[in-house]
């Protein structure tokens, strides 16, 4: 009777698959672990492991550990940047730009998840692991296109004075991903358990879009 048996796979040579596809399986474990664990405290065994491959597999695709982490930002987070600047910001008011970057983000996190931890721990936490080479990917451009746009509106008297047109990226980003990024905390606090990514994405829309708007004028001699 014949041998049916599978042949055996020599250890750090791919699967007899899609070699592509491994690697993506590969990737999309790195992050899983990064988001969970940090980079500093996920190795290439874990990530082994969690694609279900022996560590030699990670070797065979990255070779080492600084062209894995060139190529998990290259390939997933810097997909996370460009889902969310990759199409142009439309003509409008600055209230209007912002809701629709801040929608973006929530629909690049619901399909990414695994970047707004990473941000926090890896990127804007002094001394991530991934700052450096997040950088070469940062949106320049679109951050610009926010502050010239908060600008002209804050020049036609639209914007509150006191607001600062060159921190629109930064403010953003902190107010739209802070409480995904931090999520595992502040849901153990009382009544917060409950609030899901549309209530976070709605709140974070009407404060950065209220923060926009001009205080009210008072009419001269109407009592308030």
């Amino acid at each position: 009777m014949p041998d049916r048996r599978p042949p055996r796979r020599r250890s750090g040579r791919p699967l007899a698959t899609d070699p592509r596809a491994a690697r993506e399986t590969l990737l999309d474990a790195a992050v899983g672990l990064f988001a969970e664990r940090g980079v500093a405290a996920t190795s290439s065994a874990d990530i082994a492991k969690r694609a279900d491959v022996t560590p030699a597999m990670v070797h065979y695709y990255f070779r080492n550990r600084e062209l894995l982490l060139d190529a998990v930002v290259a390939e997933r987070l810097a997909r996370f940047a460009a889902h969310v600047f990759g199409k142009p910001l439309p003509e409008a008011p600055a209230a209007q730009v912002v809701e629709v970057v801040v929608r973006r983000l929530y629909e690049a996190a619901a399909l990414m998840p695994w970047m707004p931890p990473i941000w926090i721990r890896e990127i804007v936490s002094e001394g991530g692991a991934l700052r450096s080479r997040m950088l070469r990917h940062f949106p320049v451009s679109a951050a610009v296109r926010l502050a010239e746009v908060v600008a002209r509106d804050k020049e036609a008297g639209r914007v509150p004075a006191g607001v600062e047109p060159r921190l629109a990226f930064l403010t953003i980003a902190g107010v739209a991903m802070l409480p995904l990024a931090v999520r595992s905390l502040w849901s153990r606090l009382p009544g917060l358990a409950a609030l899901d990514e549309p209530m976070l994405e709605q709140h974070a829309i009407a404060v950065l879009t209220a923060g926009l708007a001009p205080a009210a004028r008072k009419t001269k001699g109407r009592k308030p």
